[in-house]
């Protein structure tokens, strides 16, 4: 940065500032006998005498308006949500490039190309100091390519800065009905696809009602898991409270109220979650003492408190079991208790309680244990079908199967656990509506059951009874299945995701089916 100009007067018979490569002014050196013109009053007469006024209301030392400029380059790429640093510098400055000395213009700061309707927050506008306004707490909530800043300021000429690019490292993504949620590493929620009934969380009620690619949760709450249900999401605070948005016509959102959100509401009872997990138009969690709560639809046992009762609150689930994990499906839900035995409640229709017991008519409304199996580390509740991981990395699935969903190389339904076929060993396994996905320890996505919209990820819209390789060379992390579409993580923090995408909740800025993974705009 070039110093101030102290008082004097400017030579008007000096050559004029040249650029540099940079784009800010810089000075000429002049001959001595210039200088002395210069200090000269008779070289300069028509100019007045005194100091420069410290407002930059006037003219500058070189007898032209002041200006605003960007002082500081922005990052070519910088992470949504988060603080761009270093921090953006305005300068008010003389036509040689200095900033003003005393300037304290009121300078404002504003998106000026905007191609994802992002906002800017923070502080946007700064008095400044010297003729130097400093933008501390910058951040844009979206990600996108091709923003610039534009900075205004009373009798100024607005300027704007370089273009630069927004983006999203994600830490997670989960899959829902029609939409999907993802959490940055910065611990910010973000959800696209459907919107119609809040369930993204952005707080919009204008059309359109979907969004192309991320949208940020709106609250500025910092999350430590999300879970996308069919028309609800919810998710877990790094200080333990549940939050939910979306539709609540079952009281699916806890807050006790059956109205919508558009926006993330606090879960009643003031309970520390560990994790949540939304199903269909239910949803349960577990506490940090390994406690487990649902509250929603209950016309199947769901909630597991003993009763068909819906409820607009946590319930807790009978039975006095502590839960390291839970997972709520569309008509039942299931967990993994002490020592490893997994637990489901709710409908069996098609065997998914793994009870041994199918009866179309029947259900549980309270815990019962899986048999045939134990040493689950994660279970995870589909639409009408289960899997579950053990610790030594196997899977299973049971339950309904007429699309090959439970992997086993059938399409015969199952009221017990058996193992999928093909001697993988799993790191994630997770259940879906039809479908199944799964990471191996060496990173491989495999799926297995329903194809009709390519959510399988192998290329085709072939259904398959047995694991078949997700397409590409990716390594993954973690795959989420949701209703039609599976969205997975990277080993190199890349979110991909592939299958149905009418309601664009692939994330990858259109609507248009993906047979193989395709990144979300990040």
């Amino acid at each position: 940065m070039m110093t101030a100009r102290g008082r004097g007067h400017s030579d008007c018979n000096a050559p004029s500032a040249t650029d540099s490569p940079e784009g800010f002014p810089t000075r000429r050196i002049l001959p001595a006998s210039i200088v002395l013109l210069a200090i000269s009053p008779q070289a300069c007469g028509d100019l007045p005498a005194g100091p420069l006024q410290s407002s930059s209301a006037g003219v500058s030392a070189s007898g032209a308006a002041p200006h605003l400029a960007f002082v500081t380059s922005l990052p070519a790429s910088g992470e949504a949500n988060v603080v761009i640093s270093p921090p953006v510098r305005v300068a008010v400055q003389d036509s040689l490039g200095n900033p003003l000395r005393g300037a304290t213009d009121t300078v404002t700061l504003a998106l000026a190309a905007n191609p994802n309707d992002a906002i800017l927050l923070g502080t946007t506008t700064v008095a400044a100091i010297d003729g130097i306004a400093t933008f501390a707490d910058l951040r844009v909530d979206r990600p996108g390519s091709g923003y610039t800043l534009a900075a205004t300021a009373a009798r100024h000429t607005e300027v704007t800065s370089a273009l630069f690019v927004v983006r999203v490292t994600f830490a997670s993504v989960n899959g829902g009905y029609v939409h999907t949620c993802g959490l940055s590493t910065s611990r910010a929620a973000y959800c696209w696809g459907d919107d119609v009934f809040g369930q993204l969380g952005d707080g919009s009620t204008s059309s359109p009602w979907y969004r192309p690619s991320p949208a940020p949760v709106a609250g500025g709450l910092r999350f430590t898991m999300l879970s996308a249900g069919v028309w609800h999401t919810c998710g877990v605070t790094t200080g333990g409270a549940a939050y939910c948005w979306g539709d609540n016509f079952f009281g699916q959102l806890g807050d006790g109220t059956t109205a919508g959100r558009t926006t993330p509401v606090p879960v009643a009872g003031g309970l520390r979650f560990a994790a949540v997990s939304a199903g269909s138009f239910h949803t349960c969690g577990v506490t940090t003492s390994g406690a487990a709560y649902c509250w929603g639809d209950n016309q199947n046992g769901q909630l597991g408190d003993g009763t068909t009762d819906r409820r607009a609150m946590p319930a807790p689930v009978v039975g006095g079991f502590r839960f390291s994990t839970i997972s709520a499906g569309h008509g039942h839900t299931c967990g993994v208790i002490a020592g490893g035995a997994a637990a489901c409640w709710g409908d069996n229709s098609s065997g998914q309680l793994g009870t041994r017991v199918v009866d179309h008519t029947m259900y549980r409304s309270s815990p019962g244990r899986v048999v045939g199996v134990h040493g689950f580390a994660t279970v995870s509740a589909g639409n009408v079908h289960t899997c579950g991981m053990t610790t030594h990395g196997v899977a299973y699935c049971w339950g309904y199967n007429v699309w090959g969903q439970l992997g086993d190389g059938t399409t015969t339904q199952r009221s017990i656990p058996v193992p999928v076929t093909g001697g993988l060993r799993f790191a994630v396994v997770d259940a879906g509506s039809y479908f199944s996905c799964g990471v191996t320890t060496g990173g491989a996505a495999y799926c297995w059951g329903e194809n009709l919209d390519g959510e399988l990820g192998d290329g085709t819209t072939t259904s398959w009874s047995t694991p078949v390789r997700v397409s590409g060379v990716l390594n993954f992390a973690a795959v989420g299945a949701g209703w039609y579409h599976t969205c997975g993580m990277t080993t190199t923090a890349g979110a991909y995701c592939w299958g149905y995408n009418g309601h664009s909740q692939l994330g990858e800025g259109t609507t248009i089916t993906s047979l193989t993974p395709v990144p979300v705009v990040q």
